[in-house]
């Protein structure tokens, strides 16, 4: 699969997809739970790119085209209570966590109706009612944020764990290293997941570090770990259900390796000319989404018309997040000084 291109760099050595083993099987209701939300975050992804081509939106934009699975597992896995904190590829995860199209859009247009008031833009969604901790813009930055979240539960006593996410390029920072060493030997209840798409920005896994099975890095800390298909909601939901009930019981961090796939660039200013269209199209075949939708049809009987509905349903529920966004004000230049300090009383400290 290796190729030269014309900048010098070197295509990915990654593995072609395999067979994938054999699942445990999920109810008619679960499929239509992931594949629902599958749909709208492509669609709503794929009108945000539209969007920016017309300079309805600004600034660094960055799809999770390809990469829903993760999302759809994830969520289904997790308990009421749970935090994640993720990068900056990161509407799809936003959305799972329960941000509602309009304000997600909203946010990527500026507007004062989005998630954060139109101040945090596409790599920075935050939602405290639904412990969603960012959209972080600093590569690898949420590291050491999410493994603090996770021991603030541990301190409080409670059952709840942080999902704290990140990219196979912040796989490489040094915050990682110091956050897996405090939070082994504190037994912080932590939930590491790298979303391995083979590419930090254009540049292969295999080309910046001789270990390119992600998850054994977890070894070096004893930390457990596994590779999981990431292209698969399901295979996604059992590893994080395993590793949850390991966190769960007192036994400290899970480290899961979800290798997956981007089909656009890293953003929306990369053409992505340093992949095949065989790698893309590999991916493509086993797209999360299409997948979903023919067990769907053939194993649980769910007839074109259903899915139709769901379809029809998702486009419509994009179309109101556009108009929304459209409708919507800029802030006021006074918001400029609002929300960048918190004011507190310490008694203590008097």
């Amino acid at each position: 699969m290796a190729q030269a291109v014309k900048n010098g760099t070197t295509a990915s050595k990654r593995k072609t997809p395999t067979k994938r083993a054999k699942k445990p099987s999920y109810t008619k209701e679960q499929y239509l739970e992931w594949f629902t939300l599958m749909l709208r975050i492509r669609k709503f992804e794929e009108k945000a790119l539209q969007m920016y081509g017309l300079q309805k939106i600004r600034g660094f934009c960055h799809v999770y085209i390809g990469q829903e699975a993760i999302a759809a597992g994830l969520e289904s896995a997790l308990i009421e209570g749970d935090s994640i904190v993720t990068a900056y590829r990161q509407h799809g995860i936003a959305l799972g966590r329960g941000v509602t199209m309009k304000a997600g859009m909203a946010e990527l247009y500026g507007k004062e109706t989005g998630i954060v008031k139109g101040k945090g833009g596409s790599m920075h969604f935050f939602d405290k009612a639904n412990n969603y901790f960012g959209g972080n813009g600093i590569v690898g930055a949420q590291i050491p944020i999410g493994t603090g979240i996770a021991f603030a539960e541990m301190y409080k006593g409670t059952n709840n764990l942080c999902v704290t996410m990140f990219g196979d390029g912040a796989s490489r920072q040094g915050a990682l290293h110091e956050s897996w060493n405090m939070a082994m030997s504190w037994n912080i209840p932590v939930l590491y997941i790298v979303e391995n798409n083979g590419y930090a920005m254009g540049t292969s896994v295999s080309r910046t570090s001789n270990v390119v099975e992600l998850s054994q890095m977890g070894a070096s800390y004893s930390m457990p770990s596994e590779s999981v298909d990431g292209m698969d909601p399901a295979a996604v939901h059992d590893a994080v259900t395993r590793a949850s009930a390991h966190i769960r019981a007192g036994k400290g961090p899970y480290f899961l390796e979800i290798k997956t796939y981007r089909y656009k660039g890293h953003s929306v200013s990369d053409p992505a000319k340093y992949r095949t269209k065989e790698e893309v199209k590999q991916y493509k075949d086993i797209d999360p989404i299409k997948t979903s939708e023919k067990i769907l049809m053939t194993k649980y009987k769910v007839s074109p018309e259903a899915i139709k509905d769901i379809k029809n349903a998702v486009n419509a529920e994009v179309a109101e997040a556009v108009k929304f966004a459209e409708d919507s004000k800029y802030p006021d230049v006074s918001e400029l000084y609002t929300d960048n300090y918190v004011q507190e009383d310490y008694p203590f400290l008097e």
